[in-house]
């Protein structure tokens, strides 16, 4: 099982890989993809396919994992999240991966035991999670890894071991 967790945005799109073998996890890749803003969207729509696409065809990730998107400050963000959401759910069908979608509660529950857990308090236990992980900038990174670590242990998998390849 190879789980791809993607926190989408027009600018800024985190991402982390994850492989499960028996009772092992991996930390394949991770990291966050850049769009300028200079770019137009459509630009950015296409890049954003272009990046996933060659990260799942690269690492053969069979899984996909989401955080339920929910209306923020502006509505016209929330259109513009969806675009690269569709994106990803097309992704998903055409290279006929699960797909897995979580709220962002349930996904700081999973992850930290407390589903009303901040940005720093998930980046803390990923980055104590996945070893060899160096101190992330981003918070869309740390966001990601979290989304593939509650897609992995949300999975019919448990019992899992954390280990670096």
């Amino acid at each position: 099982m190879v789980i791809l967790g993607i926190d989408p945005g027009t600018r800024f799109a985190g991402f982390g890989i994850l492989q499960k073998e028996k009772q092992k996890v991996f930390l394949l890749d991770y990291g966050c993809l850049s769009m300028s803003p200079a770019k137009s969207l459509p630009e950015r729509v296409e890049i954003f396919y272009n990046f996933f696409s060659e990260k799942i065809i690269k690492y053969g990730v069979t899984e996909l994992a989401l955080e339920t998107p929910f209306l923020g400050k502006s509505a016209g963000n929330f259109l513009k999240l969806g675009y690269m959401r569709g994106i990803l759910y097309l992704l998903a069908s055409k290279n006929k991966l699960t797909l897995h979608e979580f709220a962002p509660r349930e996904i700081k529950l999973t992850v930290t035991g407390f589903g009303g857990a901040s940005k720093e308090q998930v980046a803390s236990v990923v980055l104590r999670l996945l070893p060899g992980l160096l101190s992330i900038q981003k918070d869309d990174v740390t966001d990601a890894l979290a989304i593939s670590l509650c897609g992995l242990w949300q999975s019919k998998f448990s019992r899992l071991t954390l280990d670096s390849k």
